[in-house]
């Protein structure tokens, strides 16, 4: 095939979800299987190449154009605002971004509240459209720590089953978005390459329901 697609893949345990459904749409690429450290994976038959890199630099591999098309959580999208399409909402990958406190915390809007996370952008944009004065804590790793140490009053983070909050004795107190995959495409390489990348995201959205079942869910 003439035209090759070349497709961003997250690391982990989404990216082997992501990948399988990629397969079961018509687009297999046996030696990504194989035991090794290879990273870049190619089916001259089906005109695919596959390449994995690290979840949140996906959508860079994207908007720079070194990836035609790639899956990204819309978590990153929101943060980081990359200028690429998103063609579909992939429903697996699900979770929410969440507020989450010590137990029993009241927040005393006569204060400042101070605010752990490593998504910056959409912090200030959620307190900003709720008036509330914040200073935010930028953190890269174990932001369950801060409320715990007092470096803060409430974290913005991600929770998929809470269960790391509850053994910590934190709670979710609201829920900003939820979040999911979602096909992505970069914008040039989208009009030269529309067919090939319009009739994947079609194949892809078959399989969205059936890949959907199963997936764990809010709790």
């Amino acid at each position: 095939m003439d035209q090759i697609i070349n497709i961003a893949l997250p690391k982990g345990r989404l990216g082997k979800k992501v990948y399988d459904m990629f397969a079961a749409a018509g687009y297999p690429c046996p030696s990504i299987s194989d035991t090794n450290r290879k990273l870049i994976f190619e089916n001259p038959e089906s005109g695919i190449r596959y390449f994995w890199v690290k979840p949140s630099d996906v959508a860079i591999y994207v908007e720079r154009g070194a990836a035609d098309i790639g899956v990204a959580g819309k978590d990153i999208l929101m943060e980081y605002t990359p200028e690429v399409y998103e063609l579909l909402d992939l429903n697996i990958g699900k979770c929410r971004l969440s507020v989450a406190a010590k137990k029993g915390f009241r927040d005393n809007t006569d204060k400042t509240l101070r605010v752990a996370t490593k998504f910056k952008n959409i912090t200030q944009q959620y307190y900003r459209s709720h008036c509330r004065d914040i200073d935010i804590i930028k953190l890269n790793g174990s932001i369950e720590l801060a409320p715990i140490l007092n470096l803060s009053d409430v974290i913005v983070d991600i929770v998929e089953t809470g269960t790391t909050l509850r053994e910590n004795n934190l709670e979710v107190v609201e829920t900003i978005l939820p979040i999911s995959a979602r096909l992505i495409a970069n914008k040039a390489n989208f009009k030269f390459k529309s067919s090939r990348i319009e009739d994947i995201c079609s194949h892809m959205k078959l399989q969205c329901s059936a890949s959907s079942e199963g997936e764990r869910t809010y709790d």
